[in-house]
């Protein structure tokens, strides 16, 4: 695991935190070929940085977390656009909370609905990149609880890739120890003590619209086709 304690916190935006993530991840030297993966709409701009410097195509993974009954800023699963969709839930807040599947269909629904909403406007209907046998680079802007990485995490292992890296700016210790058997790398640039949000963590971090997404993938285009 690439970890260290707080290097370069706090960020000035997630562009900056993008292009140290890519120089961290081009000391490593991965082996190609490589795809970069970020999670919307957060990731797109950090995972732009990385995939122009390493040259690499950038797709997403579309995950929405679905958020505890009547506490919906706390997860309780997410589901990953797929055929079928990958749901994966966060077992010990899931039974903790004595939920059952019918309990969150309605968010599970809209979930399915915006990824499919997201798929149409940012990739045009676009299916998935193939990543069998390739270096999957997975970026996002920072990890909390890792729900929605996790579920992201499960959905991709089924596209068969050679090797996952999961990068990211900042996270948790215990977050990224608890995703370890997930991937077979982990890079972070920061892991600090005290860790409440992601947003916390960097100078600018104001909500990435639709056309910031768009935006970045356009510029990612720029240096490999998508």
């Amino acid at each position: 695991m690439d970890t260290h304690p707080s290097h370069g916190l706090p960020f000035a935006d997630r562009t900056q935190a993008g292009r140290l993530l890519a120089a961290r991840l081009l000391e490593l030297k991965l082996a190609p070929p490589i795809t970069v993966l970020a999670l919307p709409r957060g990731g797109v701009p950090v995972a732009a940085e990385v995939a122009r410097a390493l040259h690499a195509p950038l797709d997403l993974l579309l995950v929405r977390k679905i958020g505890m009954p009547g506490q919906r800023e706390l997860a309780v699963a997410a589901v990953v656009d797929g055929e079928p969709p990958c749901m994966v839930i966060d077992e010990s807040t899931w039974h903790a909370a004595g939920l059952c599947a019918g309990d969150v269909e309605d968010q599970r629904q809209q979930a399915l609905l915006e990824n499919e909403r997201r798929r149409a406007v940012y990739l045009r209907g676009r299916a998935p990149l193939p990543l069998e046998g390739h270096t999957a680079v997975v970026v996002d802007d920072g990890i909390a609880t890792g729900t929605s990485m996790r579920a992201a995490l499960k959905a991709l292992r089924a596209r068969h890739p050679a090797r996952v890296v999961l990068a990211v700016p900042v996270a948790p210790a215990d977050t990224l120890a608890a995703l370890r058997g997930e991937v077979d790398q982990i890079v972070c640039l920061a892991q600090p003590a005290l860790f409440r949000a992601v947003g916390e963590h960097y100078v600018e971090f104001d909500q990435v619209d639709d056309p910031g997404v768009l935006a970045a993938l356009a510029a990612a285009r720029g240096s490999a086709m998508v």
